[in-house]
């Protein structure tokens, strides 16, 4: 299944809100990355950052992992506490239905 941008939008919502709820600093999502050739991309500025991923021709799995290991790299997370919040994204995106949207 492929990608649209309004699964793309409940999902960064979604993300967003888990991420926050869980005090870390959620990221801000666009599309598609200013970068070309890639996928995603992660810009960080003035102390927030953006995660940039492409749409278009993707599987939506791919883009919602793209989303998630955002969310890991933007807070600078590692081992346990990044495994507990990926885990715990994937499952707010099953829970919200982001997956079959």
């Amino acid at each position: 299944m492929e990608a649209t941008s309004l699964r793309f939008a409940h999902a960064a919502r979604t993300i967003a809100d888990v991420t926050r709820l869980r005090g870390l600093d959620a990221p801000t999502f666009r599309s598609p990355p200013s970068l070309a050739g890639v996928q995603r991309s992660l810009r960080r500025r003035g102390g927030s950052a953006t995660v940039s991923v492409r749409l278009h021709q993707r599987p939506w799995a791919a883009v919602l992992a793209d989303m998630i290991d955002g969310v890991i790299v933007a807070n600078r997370l590692s081992g346990t506490a990044a495994d507990t919040v990926r885990t715990a994204l994937w499952q707010a995106v099953e829970g919200a239905a982001v997956i079959a949207a």
